[in-house]
């Protein structure tokens, strides 16, 4: 849950940037009304998570500052790409976290069925705003650009779960 955790820390940073770069870069307040609208489900995830952990006895990642400052700094990088990369960021994003999620609820105890409906109704969110992302004009992001961010997914992944 730590690293699901550390994943919405992520997606605040990312959906706060860029927000913030649609406003900035492009001027554009629908765009950046869509970002804070998808944020506002991610707040509730972040919640849910924080929460999960305080019952399981557990904590945050003790890198959380570090998470949210490179992921904003990812969001306004993509945000300053234009609105069809920004949006096509969501969309990859989005589509990772949801495999994310579904490997996830594969490890879950059959039993900790709380754990399960905060992971189910956060995969449901996550497909959500990835399709929204296309609809409203997300690119398909180039090969390497979605295999750098499966690489920095692992890492941050790899290390959440132990810092």
């Amino acid at each position: 849950m730590r690293v699901n955790h550390v994943g919405e820390v992520c997606a605040q940073a990312l959906y706060n940037a860029q927000a913030l770069g649609a406003r900035t870069f492009s001027r554009d307040e629908a765009l950046a009304q869509h970002f804070e609208s998808a944020g506002r489900d991610e707040n509730d995830h972040l919640a849910w998570t924080r929460q999960r952990l305080e019952a399981l006895n557990d904590r945050t990642s003790l890198l959380t500052p570090f998470w949210y400052a490179g992921a904003f700094g990812l969001g306004l990088l993509a945000s300053r790409l234009g609105k069809g990369i920004s949006l096509g960021f969501v969309v990859e994003t989005e589509r990772q976290v949801e495999a994310h999620l579904a490997g996830h609820m594969q490890r879950l105890p059959s039993h900790d069925l709380a754990s399960r409906a905060v992971v189910t109704q956060m995969q449901e969110d996550e497909a959500r705003h990835a399709k929204e992302a296309q609809l409203a004009g997300g690119e398909t992001l180039p090969l390497p650009a979605k295999l750098a961010m499966k690489a920095a997914a692992k890492v941050m992944t790899t290390v959440a779960h132990r810092i």
